[in-house]
């Protein structure tokens, strides 16, 4: 921040690679390693260089070491990127974006394009369902992952100072559980995350940043959001209200900048929304099984998790309907099959919405051991507490942007109240989650030491 108030994002390495040596001549001499070691972190510790170097070395150690990168083959190797890696081997193979289960099955929105298109270009590269074609894919999700901590640290050192966006930026590299969707999963789980935590920093560096061109910068971002995971649209509509209201209230152009991002945005989606109406002859909002996924939450059997065992790629019958009828009257078949339990049974599918609100935020009952199932929820849990505690302390406390923080986590999680939780589902909000969770954490600190250092001088 400048002596005009103007924060500006600059990426700078603050930490020379020529004291690398320095380390380790201490330790190689014995001199004294721990205040060379003290040295190297008071400078690394803001460094956007050494947190993208770290996080990526141990995730792709993680992908070697574990062998992640190595799919099962049963299935004709489905679980490598399931109904992407699908499209992105019908796309390879030249056959378009299409067939997203086993076999031909023709023409497909049931994904959104970015990251199938992703995929079939490593396919294209490096061989379908290959195992340097996993190697490759994991790593740049491991990419996305690491460079996740670079905006999660802007916003944290925004909103709550460099101490916590220090500690929650290095989290967010080294902790195990954000590793995972990163190294295992070839799906567009990372890249979200980084999305939203950039779309988060873009929407609060707005009260106090001018220029048409970043406007231009966010309704681009957006479209390039929508375009990996449209679930992300539900906070489009907050950053932006919030962006102009705040910048109307300090007496700033908003009006043509709002307007600038919304054509940039529309203009980006319109391409892929005429290929879909071209191909399904009506219009909709980038994919189109919402039914699907609705039905698979909502019917007899529905216990607030999600009914796989109904999905296309499960169950045979239901696989043979999506053959028979196409993909447009099969989506619509199944809405139409999830409406009517829900229509006839409101309280029931409240009590089911509950549950599901339960579920997003202290995990869904799993079929792991079941101490593994109690470790990994209890985590879920405890940072769930940790996010609302923080979220209350930081409204209270009046911390920038902390109504923007409100209103994310009001909206985003909703459509999974209505369908079905998954773990997955909310590694979009992990690194606010982690964030506000830290500022906690860190408030308690501080008042503790202030607590001590009172009864010391008490008489």
């Amino acid at each position: 921040m400048d002596g005009r108030g103007t924060n500006r994002l600059q990426i700078t390495v603050y930490m020379p690679l020529s004291s690398i040596p320095d380390v380790a001549s201490s330790v190689e001499k014995g001199r004294n390693p721990r205040g060379a070691i003290r040295r190297w972190w008071a400078e690394a510790r803001t460094s956007f260089f050494w947190m993208f170097a770290i996080g990526i070395l141990l995730r792709v150690a993680y992908i070697l070491f574990l062998h992640t990168y190595k799919f099962r083959t049963a299935d004709d190797h489905f679980g490598f990127g399931w109904e992407m890696g699908r499209v992105g081997r019908a796309i390879a193979s030249g056959r378009g974006f299409s067939d997203p289960f086993d076999g031909t099955t023709g023409p497909t929105a049931w994904e959104p394009p970015l990251c199938p298109y992703l995929i079939a270009l490593v396919f294209r590269l490096f061989g379908i369902y290959s195992s340097i074609s996993a190697i490759v894919l994991l790593v740049i999700n491991s990419i996305f992952s690491a460079l996740t901590a670079i905006p999660l640290f802007l916003i944290g050192r925004r909103s709550f100072g460099e101490k916590v966006a220090v500690w929650s930026a290095w989290f967010w590299i080294l902790f195990p559980y954000v590793m995972y969707w990163s190294t295992r999963w070839v799906w567009e789980t990372s890249l979200s995350a980084l999305l939203m935590t950039l779309l988060f920093w873009l929407t609060l560096d707005f009260e106090i940043s001018d220029g048409l061109e970043r406007w231009a910068r966010f309704g681009l971002l957006w479209a390039v959001a929508v375009l990996n995971s449209p679930v992300l649209v539900s906070f489009l509509p907050v950053s932006l209200g919030w962006a102009a209201h705040h910048r109307r209230r300090a007496g700033k152009p908003w009006m043509g900048g709002a307007a600038l991002a919304l054509v940039i945005f529309l203009a980006c989606l319109l391409p892929w929304t005429m290929r879909n109406h071209r191909v399904f002859g009506r219009w909709f909002f980038v994919r189109d099984n919402f039914g699907e996924e609705l039905r698979l939450g909502n019917g007899p059997g529905a216990d607030g998790t999600w009914m796989y065992y109904l999905h296309p790629s499960s169950n045979v019958f239901a696989l043979r309907q999506y053959r028979q009828y196409g993909e447009t009257a099969y989506i619509e078949l199944r809405r139409r099959q999830a409406l009517s339990f829900i229509m006839a049974d409101p309280r029931r599918f409240a009590w089911l919405s509950t549950k599901r609100f339960i579920y997003y935020w202290a995990g869904p009952p799993r079929a792991d051991v079941w101490w593994i199932a109690q470790t990994r929820n209890s985590l879920l849990l405890a940072s769930s507490v940790l996010l609302f505690w923080g979220l209350g302390r930081a409204l209270r406390s009046r911390k920038p942007g902390a109504t923007l923080y409100l209103l994310l986590f009001l909206t985003f999680p909703d459509v999974y109240y209505v369908v079905f939780p998954h773990p997955r589902y909310r590694h979009p909000l992990e690194p606010l989650i982690f964030l506000l969770g830290i500022f906690l954490i860190s408030e308690a600190e501080i008042r503790g030491r202030a607590i001590g250092q009172g009864s010391g001088t008490s008489p």
